[in-house]
């Protein structure tokens, strides 16, 4: 007899998108518990799960980490500020304003999480602790279902990752893996991201083997 089938409601998972305008609100402790949970539940490479989550809230740990997030920001981006708001390269005019806005207001939202990995080397190679991100999805598709929007970013870690480390206080065998700051929506929606007719981007069996969708 099959197994049975639970009832599922794709809805949370679907439009749970980067969203960059955060209110400054306090998120109450007791739904950071409940999407912290739900994190933990999500992949772990080997099932190790030698994971931390530092939950950041105050203003002053937040201040230096948000001005090496904007230094990130502008060595990557502001160079190509005109380019970019005059939608001439592939981030396009949209994704680039609302990043910079991220990047100026950063430390005004009033939850950061960092996800951490320990015992993974000094020099990790592409895919060490790259389970994580499965967890890191889980917390994101979790503050949704609360109503609170959240982005996925690293920039802070640009030339400053060894700084970050210490005013976070991680053991000598442990380094962050993204940034998450969290908050309630102060612009845009919960709406399915715009991409591609799936069927464009999946190749059955070999790449470049197509099949229509029915």
């Amino acid at each position: 007899m099959p197994d049975e089938v639970l009832p599922l409601d794709l809805t949370a998972v679907r439009t749970t998108r980067a969203m960059r305008y955060l209110r400054s609100d306090p998120i109450p402790e007791d739904l950071l518990w409940s999407i912290l949970d739900v994190a933990i539940r999500g992949p772990s490479g080997g099932n190790r799960q030698n994971w931390g989550w530092v939950v950041v809230t105050d203003p002053a740990t937040k201040r230096p980490i948000a001005e090496w997030y904007r230094a990130g920001w502008e060595a990557l981006y502001g160079k190509d500020r005109a380019r970019h708001l005059a939608g001439e390269t592939e981030l396009g005019r949209g994704n680039f304003v609302s990043a910079d806005h991220l990047a100026r207001t950063i430390e005004h939202a009033p939850v950061w999480v960092f996800p951490v990995l320990r015992d993974i080397g000094a020099a990790p190679g592409p895919r060490t602790g790259a389970s994580i991100y499965g967890a890191v999805q889980n917390l994101m598709i979790a503050a949704r279902a609360h109503g609170i929007a959240s982005a996925l970013t690293s920039l802070y870690s640009f030339g400053h990752e060894d700084e970050v480390n210490r005013l976070l206080g991680l053991p000598e065998d442990a380094r962050t893996f993204a940034l998450v700051p969290l908050g309630y929506p102060a612009r845009g929606e919960f709406v399915e991201p715009r991409r591609p007719p799936v069927e464009t981007v999946v190749h059955w069996e070999r790449w470049g083997e197509r099949r229509p969708r029915e």
